[in-house]
């Protein structure tokens, strides 16, 4: 137990540390500051901090309990690691990997394992199906065979995998563990939650270790079957170049785990919203399967669908883009630091202060949107109009993935609309379209049910290749 003379101790060091950063700001013209310091605290998080704009304005500053750092910050974390030469050689380092090691095996991959999540579906036709989880599943087996290649024999490690990125991310979002970044000196206290999070983390340490020494001991120089692959042998030769020692076998390790915590959960949430999106709008859902029948021809999964040809399909590239903006799964970017003293808006913005962008907020913004809160993927199909949003962040933290998970969102849609119509269970219950409760990173579904109906497709033989 923390004894009271130090918990007084550290209260006097919280506020000495408040008062003397107030006298430095003295002399500058900051941004309107939000009453209070629990904001983290709201239901609804992004939703609040937008209403705020109405009272303070684009810009302004909030007080997060009583400061502190994230507690789960690693230098050698891509996501939350300070800014630096070898933060941005360590990106480099694993946008490479995506974009350079795996990218002619990405496209197939994903065709392959989304055409036997079909099949897995075809199975429980007609039954009520928990949707989230088999895409969840669905996501991770992408990841697992893109970083481990070949070392993924069978659906166990998958399983593995999932369960400790579903036990990181509720341990993660336990409000014992969150508040923690409101009143940093509670992480002094006896916290079960806090302790069950490190096991978990060790759990996750555990299984990547192992996967790093398997690559170790079977690599080929000059050869690589996957990420893993493709990053150790980087490293390697970094090493013997001129940056010698800047990255090393940590920075691949924590790539790995960016990857599944950061690649897994976000992509299934996006494609578990827009399933519930089609559900309240079936004459968007029926326009979909119209267009693919149009596009690809009646011959289901032998069709030809490339990721390049993307565009032929611009009702499914406009609704991907509508679902994105009204539910981004992390809707608030993830913390940036200001690297040296600047302004915004004619605000003093000093140095290192941390600036989060509000995403949802933005994507709401009814001077850029017309009736912002509908779902209206038709908005997109007007000509000159950019499919992109914010939804996958913004500046040098933009998600290292969105080419990986742009290429999902695209095949598994298109292959799940060709061969089922989505329909609400047998109650006629359609899924709730309001968020849980904000806590965490992500925008969570409320749990929901849908019954995968096959669609009558023309046999293959009585059908013609487009």
């Amino acid at each position: 137990m923390v004894s009271p003379g130090l918990l007084l101790l550290l209260l006097l060091l919280a506020g000495t540390r408040w008062l003397w950063g107030r006298w430095k700001l003295r002399s500058l013209r900051l941004p309107p500051l939000a009453p209070g310091f629990l904001h983290f605290l709201q239901p609804n998080l992004p939703i609040y901090l937008f209403d705020l704009t109405q009272k303070l304005g684009p810009v302004y500053r909030i007080r997060i309990g009583l400061q502190g750092e994230p507690i789960c910050s690693l230098y050698l974390d891509l996501s939350l690691g300070d800014y630096s030469l070898t933060w941005k050689a360590h990106k480099k380092l694993s946008r490479s990997a995506l974009m350079l090691g795996v990218r002619d095996s990405m496209e197939p991959l994903v065709e392959e394992l989304a055409q036997e999540f079909c099949e897995r579906m075809r199975a429980q036709a007609g039954a009520p199906v928990a949707i989230q989880k088999e895409f969840s599943l669905l996501t991770c087996s992408v990841i697992c065979y893109l970083t481990f290649g070949d070392k993924v024999k069978d659906d166990t490690l998958v399983h593995t995998v999932h369960s400790c990125v579903q036990d990181l991310l509720q341990a993660w979002s336990h409000w014992s563990v969150q508040i923690l970044e409101i009143i940093p000196f509670l992480r002094f206290l006896p916290n079960p939650g806090l302790w069950k999070l490190k096991r978990f983390q060790e759990n996750r340490d555990d299984i990547v270790r192992e996967q790093l020494k398997l690559h170790k001991d079977s690599q080929v120089s000059g050869q690589w079957k996957d990420m893993i692959d493709y990053m150790l042998q980087g490293v390697e030769q970094q090493r013997e170049g001129t940056d010698a020692g800047q990255l090393h076998e940590g920075h691949v390790h924590m790539s790995v785990v960016d990857l599944f915590i950061g690649g897994t959960e976000t992509t299934a949430t996006t494609l578990s919203w827009t399933v519930a999106f089609l559900l309240h709008h079936p004459e968007i859902q029926k326009r979909l399967q119209e267009e693919l029948d149009l596009k690809l021809g009646p011959n289901g999964p032998n069709s030809q669908l490339l990721y390049k040809n993307r565009m032929q399909l611009p009702l499914l590239m406009a609704t991907i883009a509508e679902v994105l903006r009204l539910r981004p799964v992390v809707p608030l970017a993830l913390p940036h630091r200001t690297t040296r003293a600047s302004s915004i808006s004619g605000y003093d913005i000093p140095k290192d202060t941390i600036i989060i962008p509000n995403i949802q907020g933005a994507n709401l913004d009814k001077t850029v949107w017309e009736l912002p809160s509908k779902f209206c993927p038709d908005r997109f199909l007007e000509p000159g109009k950019d499919l992109r949003t914010l939804s996958f962040g913004c500046g040098a933290r933009v998600c290292l993935g969105e080419p990986l998970a742009r290429l999902e969102l695209f095949v598994v849609l298109a292959r799940l609309l060709q061969a089922f119509t989505l329909l609400p269970p047998p109650d006629g219950t359609l899924p709730s379209l309001k968020p849980q409760n904000f806590t965490g990173v992500n925008l969570l579904i409320r749990p929901f049910q849908v019954r995968l109906q096959p669609r009558n497709l023309v046999p293959q033989d009585q059908g013609q290749n487009p």
